[in-house]
């Protein structure tokens, strides 16, 4: 309560001349215009804060709406991948079946081949034993006629059975 004792306005009272200059000098900064200049400075401030605060929210939304457009895309490619990986494995499907009828074939050609080779090589075999067969006799029968030549000699037997292997041979 200092501003109520008389003592504080006698004109000798130093503090009494600090308030006046104190009064003064806040009426110079009032006069001058400081308060708006501050306020000025103050507004700017805020404006300069507020545009950014709006820039981080339109920045946001962007970011928001790119996230959007990624997990669209996400999600499209995913399906595109599985339609994809389903038509790659009906592909695989087919030519699996493809290359099942074509072993197939190729395994029934090459029996058919194999079987035609081992008939042709059983007539083969078939036909040199009954050319050995026919040379062994034709030579049994030239020693037989050499020595009924030699021996002036007839054997009905023989005769019968050199008959015998003429026709059986052919």
């Amino acid at each position: 309560m200092e501003f109520f004792n008389s003592h504080l306005y006698d004109f000798a009272n130093p503090e009494l001349w600090v308030a006046i200059g104190l009064g003064i000098f806040f009426a110079i900064l009032a006069f001058v215009g400081v308060p708006k200049l501050v306020a000025g400075t103050l507004d700017a401030k805020a404006a300069k804060i507020q545009g950014e605060l709006d820039e981080a929210q339109r920045l946001r939304a962007e970011a928001e709406a790119l996230l959007t457009q990624i997990r669209a895309e996400k999600a499209a490619a995913d399906i595109q991948a599985r339609d994809m990986l389903a038509a790659a494995e009906a592909d695989a499907r087919i030519l699996e079946t493809e290359a099942k009828a074509k072993l197939e074939e190729t395994l029934a050609r090459r029996q058919a081949l194999a079987e035609r080779r081992i008939a042709s090589a059983e007539a083969q075999a078939s036909a040199d034993v009954k050319a050995a067969a026919a040379d062994v006799a034709a030579q049994a029968a030239e020693t037989i006629l050499a020595a009924r030549l030699a021996g002036q000699g007839s054997d009905p037997l023989l005769d019968a059975a050199i008959g015998q292997i003429g026709t059986r041979l052919n």
